[in-house]
């Protein structure tokens, strides 16, 4: 297991960087980082999740008003993470984000689970920003251009829908329902960055400063129809509702962590990307905490939970209904929805600049093909990666339901929130002369209290999406045993003395991430149960997907893999040292074999 967390120095990794064949171009300012900033933390959060934070639903309680509460304790846990993350970007302005950090500190094994983890918040993310884009699209253009709802709506919710499946188009009895409208702005999107950074960094400012202006009307039209008698009760659900509340908003933050994948691209980036993620950070909080102050002033609480459950989707604009402001309703209500267009189009210009460029640092180490790795000649941008980010996106929005990425896309940025706390707590212990121009304050606190608040929010979010996220990292696992152990420009194959001996390490060392994959698997599936109150029977005998998927990749991709590497090693001779760690690595596959196929045969008779 040495090797898997080798560590790939601060110095390596800014050398790797200065390559002129993997080099990206420097343009962007401090008011140009931190307005990407704003843009990837306002937009679906605060249009879409404020309605399901305050109102709650069938599996989470709701703040009410205590939603103002709820947004300050996501804030203060973001807070601590951002001075974390401003630290690691001054140190190590580079692109790749919590990734690049990781490999610093941790080793590259966590390196890879960041970087898997990491597409998550990216792409995952995006998909359900482009879901909820479509939605209010649709509602934006409908006085104009009716869109049929099948070309704007996912096969899953159409079937909740009366009469959508009989009205949709079929082909040979299959009734076609894509959502082609978030299709298309993912494509859009992913054009523009292509075309280069400053561009789409300056088409991102007009927006960000659109969807501020809209919000501030809101604010100043919605203050006039609020009342604080709709506070009373303030906090319905006690703290339950306030940390639900606040583990539902989360995706409203989402997005500050996003300015430092833009590292490499910044002029001054140890001074302006602290500038960037703190400031980014206290503009949206301020903002957040004026708008859920106005709308649970206009709607009182026992409306909210009656209402917003059909509708929440829209509760800025239900807001407007509700305050019956008169015959201008039409016109705010017009407003609101075209600054929730105009938002989402800000954070699917952010995060799909993001993802790509993880792609981009993770290929620069070997973990990934080289071709993730190549840059445009003429924009100098990460024109492969930005592309099959672009379809991957594009493709998963027009078949995906928008709850399930939402709740994967807030335990899989939490996660890695955690591991950038941690791993400040380890580079101040390991490297504690390393030039910092940024340094977190008050010594270890806030990283400690960064990673403890992460873990309080990752409580209160609904139980499976703690499976979700297991099975996310067993598949990254197998994708990195398989391919990045082999190749990695750290560890890989090319720098082993003893070819036969690397073969066994990495087959040893995949052995036990596959068995620590597993074990996340049952350990979570069982505190889903847990959470539900269910039997241990039912849990078990409820499959899921979710871990059936897995299982199986680990049983029948990951093992073959293995042991051919374990067989041809042997065939060349081993030490004796080497041999035994052989002989394990192979009883381990071949008992994740057996117990996997075990649990398939108990599957089918139980179905």
């Amino acid at each position: 297991m040495k090797g898997l967390f080798s560590i790939k120095s601060i110095d390596a990794i800014l050398k790797d960087s200065e390559a002129p064949e993997r080099s990206l171009r420097r343009t962007l300012g401090p008011v140009q980082i931190t307005m990407l900033g704003i843009g990837a933390i306002i937009g679906a959060g605060i249009f879409a999740t404020i309605g399901t934070a305050a109102a709650g639903d069938a599996m989470r309680p709701g703040a009410g008003p205590a939603l103002m509460l709820s947004f300050v304790l996501t804030a203060v846990a973001c807070a601590f993470t951002a001075f974390c993350y401003a630290e690691f970007a001054s140190m190590v302005p580079i692109s790749g984000s919590a990734y690049t950090y990781a490999y610093a500190t941790l080793g590259e094994v966590t390196a890879w689970i960041i970087g898997w983890d990491l597409i998550i918040e990216y792409a995952v993310g995006n998909v359900a920003v482009a879901i909820s884009w479509a939605n209010y699209f649709k509602t934006l253009v409908e006085p104009l251009v009716r869109i049929p709802e099948w070309l704007c709506t996912d096969l899953a919710t159409a079937h909740k829908i009366p009469g959508l499946i009989e009205s949709a188009p079929h082909l040979f009895g299959v009734p076609i329902v894509v959502n082609l409208v978030a299709f298309g702005i993912v494509a859009l999107i992913t054009v523009v960055l292509v075309v280069g950074i400053r561009e789409s960094s300056w088409f991102n400012v007009g927006l960000v400063a659109f969807k501020l202006l809209v919000l501030g009307f809101f604010v100043a039209v919605g203050w006039k129809y609020a009342t604080t008698d709709n506070w009373v009760p303030f906090a319905p659900n006690g703290w339950a509702g306030i940390g639900a509340g606040a583990a539902v908003i989360f995706f409203a933050y989402i997005g500050f962590d996003a300015v430092s994948t833009v590292a490499e691209e910044a002029k001054n980036p140890m001074r302006d990307l602290p500038i960037g993620i703190i400031g980014s950070l206290v503009v949206c909080t301020a903002v957040y905490i004026a708008v859920a102050a106005v709308f649970t002033g206009i709607i009182p609480y026992a409306a909210l939970k009656a209402t917003l459950s059909t509708q929440q989707a829209e509760p800025l604009t239900l807001a407007f209904q509700y305050a019956d402001i008169g015959r201008l309703k039409g016109l705010f209500v017009f407003i609101i929805a075209l600054g929730s267009v105009i938002a989402h189009t800000a954070v699917l210009l952010v995060f799909q600049l993001g993802q790509p460029r993880i792609f981009f640092s993770m290929a620069r180490d070997g973990l990934l093909p080289k071709v993730f790795a190549s840059v445009h000649r003429r924009f100098r941008t990460p024109h492969v990666t930005t592309i099959l980010t672009g379809l991957a996106v594009g493709t998963a929005s027009m078949f995906s339901t928008l709850d399930e990425m939402v709740d994967l896309t807030n335990i899989g940025t939490l996660f890695a929130f955690i591991l950038v706390c941690v791993g400040i707590i380890v580079l101040r212990v390991k490297d504690p002369g390393r030039r910092r121009p940024f340094r977190a304050p008050f010594g270890l606190l806030f990283p400690v209290l960064g990673a403890l608040c992460c873990l309080g929010l990752i409580y209160y979010l609904p139980p499976t999406s703690w499976l979700r996220f297991a099975a996310w990292l067993n598949i990254g696992i197998v994708i990195y045993v398989c391919y990045g152990s082999t190749h990695s420009r750290l560890t890989g194959l090319h720098q082993a003395v003893d070819e036969g001996a690397h073969a066994v390490r990495t087959a040893h060392a995949g052995a036990i991430l596959a068995w620590g994959g597993t074990a996340a698997l049952l350990a979570t599936r069982a505190a889903d149960g847990l959470r539900q109150h269910a039997p241990l029977g039912e849990w078990f005998a409820a499959n899921s997907w979710w871990m059936t998927v897995p299982l199986v990749l680990n049983a029948f991709v990951l093992t073959p893999v293995a042991l051919r590497r374990l067989r041809r090693a042997a065939g060349g001779g081993l030490k004796p040292e080497d041999l035994k760690r052989a002989v394990q690595a192979g009883g381990m596959y071949a008992a994740l074999a057996l117990g996997t196929a075990t649990y398939l045969l108990c599957m089918a008779s139980i179905f």
